[in-house]
């Protein structure tokens, strides 16, 4: 069984001020196998954040279905775990109380929160940075305590939206590399949001390429490079070309479209 389906997924958004419809989603339908490191790439605006919501349950969908694990989603779960743009910390909680806040919440005692929380604090790691509140963390480091939040929740599928995007390059590089190795440990499903093409080729086994708004499923793209990636290699920037050609008639088509 697959660990997403989407079928004729449709997403439309009402301009109360324009009195229109608009229509940000068309008819996408993608199969995500279990295990899979899939990344949603896409110019802005073209609903890759949306897509990632209906998944997650924050949104639902206009028409068309969502499933998890062959279950439809309805709303939130605890089948997936999401990590956003922002880490979203409570500044008042340390590392280790961030990540295992959930557990807190369900009466789990704090000798068995921390040792639970040690588990993802050196999976990601942060070991040594335990009791370090979120102001004395690095941008980095806090994304890091954001992905162990997920991680503790012990979900079939993680969704992530741009995690890494206000991280300058040399972070960023070290984080995707990070990434990849969690999820080789972790192995679950990851669905990764992203505008970077380069990004995209680091850490996906598939790449789904959305279209410009109204988003659809323009090319889904299986990777067989091996780990860790080079972006130096033939192979890679090959297939960074056709990426960034499509975009470009993708562009070029909805310039046209709009002029018209």
């Amino acid at each position: 069984m697959a660990a997403i389906e989407i079928r004729n997924a449709v997403k439309i958004y009402q301009d109360q001020q324009r009195k229109r419809d608009l229509l940000a989603l068309d008819t996408v339908n993608l199969t995500v196998e279990k295990n899979d490191f899939l990344c949603l790439l896409g110019p802005s605006g073209c609903g890759k954040s949306t897509l990632l919501n209906m998944i997650a349950g924050f949104e639902s969908v206009s028409s068309g279905e969502i499933l998890v694990d062959g279950k439809p989603v309805t709303g939130p779960g605890a089948d997936r775990g999401m990590v956003f743009q922002q880490p979203t910390l409570m500044p008042w909680l340390t590392v280790w109380e961030n990540i295992a806040f959930h557990l807190k919440l369900r009466g789990v005692h704090k000798a068995a929160r921390r040792e639970e929380a040690q588990l993802y604090i050196d999976m990601v790691g942060l070991t040594g940075f335990e009791n370090h509140y979120p102001n004395e963390l690095s941008g980095g480091m806090a994304s890091r305590v954001g992905i162990a939040r997920a991680l503790l929740l012990n979900p079939a599928v993680i969704l992530m939206d741009e995690p890494f995007a206000a991280l300058d390059a040399q972070t960023r590089m070290d984080m995707q590399e990070e990434l990849v190795a969690i999820w080789q440990k972790h192995q679950g499903t990851v669905v990764f949001v992203t505008h970077s093409v380069e990004e995209a080729l680091v850490l996906g086994t598939k790449i789904a390429v959305m279209s410009c708004r109204p988003g659809r499923l323009g090319e889904l793209i299986p990777l067989d490079l091996p780990y860790p990636r080079d972006i130096t290699e033939a192979a890679f920037n090959d297939r960074k070309r056709h990426i960034l050609a499509r975009f470009k008639a993708e562009a070029d088509k909805a310039r046209k479209s709009a002029a018209a």
